[in-house]
């Protein structure tokens, strides 16, 4: 069996968050602000110039496990002020929060990262991930920099749509194949709620990926880089891209993990998606038959209706938990969706489905929670995608069962569905193709591996042609790899290129 890096408990939990956070990709008044040109930034000056207050992180946290993590003397926070509608400099101002990991030697710069989502605390990813930071290279002559788009994390306003109380409850909108909004009704409702507990309508519409690559362009500034040195995961992934080709001599050294697809429509993209999942559960189904007491029995054959044996009961009566929570069948699917993104988790999710097979709902709930948060990946979503009609969607839902046919039950496929974002009150500001073309960009590196049940292993190719980019293979089954996944091939490739602007030889290959 091939070695893997352990991280801390904690830190292996939120590894698997980040990893689950490009599931979240499935989810998906002002006026919305135009792509930045040479001129745009011209009334910013007083963002740019702000000093930042760094000190301790304690009181920056959003929740009990961070807040011990947040309490490593290591780390400092603080945050940067961004307008909230860059149409309107001198408006309301937003407040993004930073964490970083100060360099073990003189600091060269800082290295900025985001871990996916929408939804994924970069913060949060710092906190949990120290350790793999202080025995990096990078480190020594870097601040690490996590921060929380917009609306995440302890960034502030918050994007809530429903407490986290409603949302256990199943009065928030359910995840399957798609949300499961049934009518134009449930969708006004939505937009609604999203709206009113983000603190109103603009706070909403200024949500999209737009604004979050003109906030990195500030943070950037403020935290005194004249040029961007940048990680992104999954999601991240798109918001590197889309800063290197609208600020190209900005770029210093851009890495894009888990690379998305930039030449797929977003419903495209979803079904590339589910084909993955579908992928890797095949792939945990055959590691399970290789047991004569399988859950999922030993006939990999039989695997999806054997799934739905198990969880078919839930559609009516959730599972209920020692802690007195109740697993939906939505729950349970984004808890085994979550687990599949990393081959360590598999032997968890057939843990968690023999439970589920006994009423044991506990540990099924204990792999959803590695989830981002799901009201901040809609309002994201809604303002960068292109919006189905009702029957665009509902043919969208009948394909994901097609092409994933665990996922093929009535309750996710038969229905009649409205897309989440249709009562939204600002129409997207990204078009398709989100990727613009561009010649002569500064050379950066992509990363995608190969059985990547999340970003496919094509949409890291098709990124890498797209920018001009560097493109470094690995084989494995993982959603994220550097750093993360455990290989000294992969980390000192990236090492290299982000210490020196090495870039890796074509055809460049590892393994996790």
């Amino acid at each position: 069996m091939r070695s893997r890096l352990r991280l801390p408990n904690r830190s292996r939990r939120l590894t698997t968050g980040l990893a689950a956070a490009a599931t979240l990709l499935l989810a998906g008044c002002t006026s919305a602000s135009p792509a930045p040109g040479s001129g745009a930034d011209a009334d910013l000056g007083a963002y740019l110039g702000q000093e930042l207050d760094w000190g301790g992180c304690e009181g920056t946290a959003t929740s009990a496990a961070d807040a011990e993590l947040f309490a490593n003397p290591a780390l400092e926070c603080a945050s940067v002020e961004v307008p909230r509608d860059y149409d309107e400099p001198e408006g309301a101002k937003v407040k993004v929060a930073l964490l970083r990991l100060p360099a073990t030697g003189e600091a060269e710069g800082s290295l900025l990262i985001d871990p996916g989502g929408p939804g994924g605390s970069g913060t949060g990813l710092v906190a949990s991930t120290v350790p793999l930071w202080q025995a990096s290279p990078v480190h020594e002559r870097f601040d690490i920099v996590g921060f929380d788009p917009r609306g995440t994390g302890s960034s502030t306003p918050a994007l809530d749509c429903y407490t986290d109380e409603e949302s256990d409850a199943g009065d928030g909108p359910r995840f399957g194949a798609v949300y499961d909004i049934t009518s134009a009704e449930q969708a006004v409702e939505l937009a609604q709620r999203c709206a009113d507990g983000s603190g109103g309508v603009a706070n909403l519409v200024n949500a999209g990926s737009k604004n979050v690559v003109r906030d990195m362009d500030i943070m950037r500034a403020v935290l005194g880089d004249d040029q961007l040195t940048y990680l992104g995961y999954s999601y991240g992934s798109e918001l590197g891209a889309m800063y290197t080709t609208t600020y190209p001599e900005k770029v210093r050294a851009v890495v894009l993990d888990g690379a998305v697809a930039p030449d797929l429509t977003a419903s495209q993209f979803r079904l590339s998606q589910f084909k993955g999942l579908q992928a890797r559960f095949d792939d945990l189904a055959a590691l399970c038959a290789e047991s004569p007491d399988c859950v999922l029995g030993t006939d990999p054959a039989a695997t999806n209706d054997r799934l739905h044996e198990i969880v078919r009961p839930l559609i009516e009566t959730p599972a209920p938990t020692a802690g007195g929570r109740a697993a939906s069948v939505w729950d349970v699917y984004l808890g085994i969706s979550g687990g599949l993104y990393s081959e360590a988790k598999w032997p968890e999710v057939i843990s968690a489905l023999t439970a589920l097979g006994a009423g044991r709902a506990d540990e099924v709930l204990a792999l959803l929670d590695g989830f981002p948060d799901l009201d901040t990946s809609i309002a994201v979503r809604c303002m960068d995608w292109p919006r189905l009609t009702p029957a665009e969607h509902t043919a969208l839902a009948r394909e994901i069962g097609h092409v994933a046919p665990m996922f093929d039950l009535d309750v996710f496929t038969a229905r009649n569905y409205h897309s989440e974002c249709e009562a939204w009150p600002a129409p997207p500001t990204r078009d398709e193709p989100w990727l613009a073309d561009a010649e002569g960009l500064p050379e950066t590196l992509v990363v995608s591996t190969t059985g990547d049940p999340a970003t496919p292993h094509e949409g890291g190719i098709a990124m890498a042609q797209a920018l001009g980019a560097s493109l470094l293979t690995v084989d494995g089954k993982q959603h994220g790899a550097y750093l993360l996944g455990g290989s000294e091939c992969v980390d000192d490739v990236v090492n290299a290129y982000l210490l020196e602007l090495e870039t890796p030889p074509t055809d460049a290959r590892c393994s996790l």
